[in-house]
């Protein structure tokens, strides 16, 4: 029987790290990548082999470097689940943002979206099925001031994730994204004291801070054989805080 296999980028901790336990759980084999975390995705992928039973092959690269990309797809037969959660954030004016600082957050964000694609969609329209999550932002939907690039590049996953959506959809891959609200458990918000948090969390209807492993369960659920009719969607998981 065919292993079904998943590729999760920015998988060292936080978003990325919940939803590999949570696909290795369903049973996926697993290619992981981090930038720098080296160590701590060792630490996943061992924990990941030993609970689940799993295969887990982890790079180290930057998602932006097709290169090193390119030579991890050489090692992927094919994919059953590609989930974009690399991603990072600068929290700042825009007139103190130079050029570079804009380019590395489009790059990382929006940019790796299109290179784990350009490399994954083959064998699966080959294949004749796929699933493509792309984890985005509650910013990508309303924006976010002092985080003009990142609300762009989210903004830009969001409408890559409908477009590339309708082009895929004949070859029956599925292409949707998760908006993410506040999820506390995550670098981006580790600069947040409690004051700031507890101000955050008492505007949220569900009157708590998201969890890594919320977002895991819904990714979960989008990589589901019964999710084939949901195409093109970002769903807003945000316990109705926008």
């Amino acid at each position: 029987m065919e292993r079904k296999t998943a590729l999760v980028t920015g998988a060292s901790r936080g978003i990325g790290k919940a939803i590999a336990q949570e696909l290795a759980r369903k049973g996926y084999d697993l290619f992981l990548t981090c930038h720098k975390k080296e160590s701590m995705l060792l630490d996943t992928k061992h924990m990941l082999e030993e609970t689940f039973g799993i295969s887990c092959r982890m790079y180290c690269f930057s998602v932006c470097d097709e290169e090193s990309l390119a030579k991890m797809f050489t090692d992927i037969p094919y994919l059953d689940v590609l989930v974009n959660n690399a991603g990072i954030s600068r929290i700042g004016l825009l007139t103190d943002m130079s050029y570079a600082q804009w380019q590395e957050v489009i790059n990382t964000n929006l940019g790796s979206c299109f290179l784990t694609c350009k490399y994954a969609v083959p064998e699966m329209i080959r294949r004749k099925k796929g699933k493509i999550i792309n984890i985005s932002s509650v910013w990508g939907n309303v924006g976010a001031s002092m985080e003009v690039a990142y609300s762009a590049s989210k903004g830009g996953v969001n409408a890559f994730t409908k477009a590339l959506a309708k082009e895929l959809a004949p070859s029956n891959i599925q292409v949707n994204a998760v908006a993410c609200g506040l999820i506390a458990d995550t670098d981006m918000n580790a600069q947040l004291n409690a004051e700031e948090l507890q101000a955050l969390v008492d505007e949220i209807p569900a009157d708590r801070a998201g969890r890594a492993e919320d977002v895991a369960q819904l990714v979960g659920m989008l990589c589901g054989e019964d999710s084939g009719y949901l195409v093109g969607q970002v769903i807003t998981l945000d316990g109705g805080w926008t």
